[in-house]
């Protein structure tokens, strides 16, 4: 008898952006493509930084197995934190172009779906688990408006309304730039977040909240 396959924790990361030569969401993607967690084989996709595209990207590393968790990953060079996200909205609103020139402003991302879903990761737990090992982050309550949230929003509506994901899990996690925290640490932190993810199914009720 074949032995079965383990389960599979998809994570994403970024092509490079806006002139630079890399992006940390990537770096860090696929220094953990292969890694084993608790039972689970980590598999690294890259997505493109562009509206649309990166959406289809997502589709085809969903469409080659039922994951078990998928954890998408952005750059946010501004944070000096790991920041799980706790809401997707729908709405595409970019400030700049992305890498293909297109540049939505005020346009669903996708059509008469939800205003809005929430991650299905434990997304405090992971915050606490993350300080406790001394490692920098704090919960984001906005994951913007760029080809992050786009993504992070279009990943929870396959979850919500894909019959084949129905028991899949996943969220949105940004990260910082290489510059603002190593890429040794941040690859550490999401070896910490992916074992928290995958053992804890029911979050923390601890104060994520914030006044501004």
């Amino acid at each position: 008898m074949a032995s079965k396959s383990p389960p599979i924790v998809l994570v994403t990361g970024f092509e490079a952006f806006e002139g630079d030569t890399s992006n940390a969401s990537w770096e860090i993607a696929r220094a953990l493509d292969g890694w084993s967690c608790e039972g689970a084989s980590i598999r690294a996709v890259e997505l493109p930084c562009v509206f649309g595209a990166a959406i289809d990207k997502l589709d085809e590393a969903l469409a080659q197995g039922r994951p078990e968790l998928v954890i998408c990953l952005g750059q946010a060079s501004g944070r000096t934190e790991i920041t799980p996200e706790r809401v997707a909205i729908n709405c595409d609103d970019a400030r700049i172009a992305d890498n293909a020139g297109r540049r939505p402003i005020d346009v669903p991302v996708i059509p008469g779906a939800p205003s809005a879903y929430f991650s299905s990761l434990p997304v405090k737990a992971i915050v606490r688990d993350l300080r406790a090992a001394g490692l920098p982050a704090s919960l984001s309550n906005t994951a913007g408006t760029f080809v992050c949230n786009h993504v992070f929003f279009a990943l929870m509506h396959r979850l919500a309304t894909s019959r084949g994901l129905a028991q899949t899990r996943g969220g949105f996690v940004h990260v910082p730039g290489l510059l603002s925290l190593a890429l040794a640490t941040q690859v550490e932190a999401l070896r910490q977040l992916i074992r928290t993810a995958l053992l804890v199914r029911e979050d923390v009720r601890e104060s994520g909240g914030q006044i501004h």
